[in-house]
């Protein structure tokens, strides 16, 4: 077993808080109230909530352990006032209702930074991309072992890559895959020249699609998204912040279609000038608030 010490010997976990001043804006921390961060990731959203009022409390849940072993440290000078649960947010049964949730849906810089973890083809590491390490799904797997129809609907589906037939069919014929350099480079090699070196890397779209199915992300948002209005006091906040259009979609649709909420936001947040200069990490980013519907008896 793993133990908090050998955690947080891994590369730092770095958590930079994406669209903080709108979502704390969104929330209207109170003095006294229980939030939850339902992604605490390395603590940088839990620290703003815990310092924006007097004797806040928050729960801290995510299923990654490197990342609680983070958010303990980031956050001990609110030890006493912060609780931690290890798992997904869609696993998650609270006994209370809270006073405002949070979501920042976004893969960490660390997940990408850290080459162990195989999120990114930027640094030669096995393909696992899970973030909970212990799922049995790995990437491996999937690459290796998915027939070329799977794998072609996939990167469509979830990678929205239109050319995910061939890309899939040149995975096949060339697998196994061990490494995310490997398989990055075959997918480059796969495409015409004038889409090889495009704006973005020809690899990016299959390894979201990848990611995504590892960690059934999509799936869990949904029973996330579903579960998680009845966990709000009347008139508590939900702020959801989204990095690509498949999760959008589902954030939009299931805030407006919930009977139990009011949507804050028309049209989605997105982060000011100044924060794409100093994070530009951040610019895909999408913030949306509902409020829990205070019922007239």
């Amino acid at each position: 077993m793993t133990t908090s010490d050998e955690l947080l010997d891994q590369p730092a976990f770095v958590h930079v808080p994406v669209l903080s001043r709108e979502l704390l804006a969104g929330l209207a921390v109170s003095p006294g109230g229980h939030y939850l961060d339902a992604t605490v990731g390395g603590g940088g959203h839990s620290r703003l909530i815990l310092t924006a009022a007097p004797d806040v409390r928050l729960t801290a849940i995510d299923q990654d352990e490197q990342a609680i072993a983070a958010a303990k440290e980031t956050l001990i000078p609110f030890t006493g006032r912060v609780q931690f649960w290890h798992g997904n947010f869609a696993e998650y049964q609270p006994e209370i209702q809270f006073d405002g949730i949070v979501a920042d849906l976004g893969v960490s810089s660390h997940h990408f930074d850290a080459p162990e973890r195989g999120f990114s083809f930027r640094h030669e590491a096995p393909l696992d991309m899970r973030m909970n390490q212990q799922r049995s799904l790995t990437a491996t797997e999937v690459i290796n072992h998915w027939d070329e129809s799977q794998l072609a609907d996939i990167f469509f589906k979830y990678g929205e890559e239109r050319l995910s037939r061939r890309i899939a069919r040149r995975i096949v014929e060339q697998r196994p895959f061990e490494t995310t350099t490997q398989l990055a480079e075959a997918i480059a090699y796969s495409v015409p020249r004038q889409y090889r070196y495009g704006r973005i890397h020809p690899a990016t779209r299959v390894f979201q699609a990848l990611r995504i199915v590892v960690n059934d992300e999509l799936s869990v948002l949904e029973t996330f998204l579903h579960r998680a209005p009845h966990w709000l006091v009347p008139a508590g906040k939900i702020a959801i912040i989204s990095f690509h259009s498949l999760e959008d979609r589902i954030v939009k649709h299931s805030l407006r279609n919930s009977p139990l909420l009011r949507v804050l936001t028309k049209k989605p947040i997105i982060p000011q000038d100044d924060e794409l200069a100093a994070n530009p990490r951040s610019r895909s980013a999408k913030l949306r608030i509902a409020e829990r519907i205070i019922e007239i008896l």
